[in-house]
């Protein structure tokens, strides 16, 4: 006699489904226990939220730029240069610390911009305090070639319009103050320090305007932001977290 077995058939389960959805995860989000650990599960991205360092940077550019164009302009005595260098150096600490927050806090627009600034003010204190030979003309050279990266900056920039204004307005600045440096024509000069003036009345509202915004949570004064960057300040958690791992920091390459 033949003894018959049946064989019982195993009827699969559901599969696992997504954090916070009812819906079977994707063949990509099952996890393979022969196939390494699941990176997706372990991984924790930790955001930290910073308060805005933009108005810091804004003041002190308008600063910075008051100081210096006063001395383009004769309001202060061209024997007090050394002073006027010793002062600007202070700019360079507190915006290269803008820079490195801005990282921190993924713009890299502002970022950009503020390392920039730093640098700039970095060299012109020093040659400036130490009286280097030929120094006029070599931070006139560096003027001109600080306006292209500030035309650069600002072709960028639009959707922050008082940042792009700003920036309008620094271009033709450091263009005749690097004329100035390779020419020596005094009235240039004094048009470099009229220019210089009105880029720190830009920065101050600028400053103030962001500071009022980071206070009251709103836009109170005009800063004129359009297209992502307005979205960004409305859109939700979701969206701000939007294609994360492709940014800098996280991805594995810049």
């Amino acid at each position: 006699m033949t003894a018959t077995t049946k064989e019982a058939k195993r009827v699969p389960e559901a599969g696992p489904t997504a954090a916070g959805a009812g819906t079977p995860a994707t063949a990509d989000q099952v996890h393979d226990p022969g196939a390494g650990p699941d990176l997706h599960a372990m991984t924790r991205i930790a955001l930290r939220p910073i308060a805005s360092p933009m108005p810091l940077g804004f003041f002190t550019v308008a600063i910075s730029s008051a100081v210096t164009s006063s001395l383009q302009l004769g309001l202060i005595d061209g024997a007090h240069r050394q002073a006027v260098a010793l002062t600007v150096f202070s700019a360079f600490v507190l915006q290269l610390l803008v820079s490195v927050l801005a990282f921190g806090a993924r713009d890299v627009i502002a970022a950009t911009l503020m390392g920039g600034f730093a640098g700039a003010w970095l060299a012109n204190g020093l040659v400036t305090a130490t009286g280097s030979q030929g120094g006029a003309q070599v931070l006139g050279v560096m003027n001109l070639v600080f306006t292209i990266f500030a035309a650069l900056m600002a072709s960028v920039a639009r959707p922050k319009k008082v940042l792009w204004l700003l920036l309008l307005i620094a271009v033709p600045r450091y263009f005749v103050a690097g004329l100035h440096g390779v020419s020596g024509a005094a009235w240039l000069g004094h048009a470099a320090g009229a220019l210089g003036m009105l880029l720190a009345a830009v920065a101050m509202y600028a400053a103030y305007a962001l500071m009022l915004e980071e206070l009251r949570g709103k836009e109170v004064l005009w800063i004129g932001r359009s297209g992502p960057v307005r979205d960004a300040m409305h859109a939700g958690l979701a969206g701000q977290l939007n294609r994360l791992e492709q940014q800098a920091g996280v991805r594995r390459t810049l």
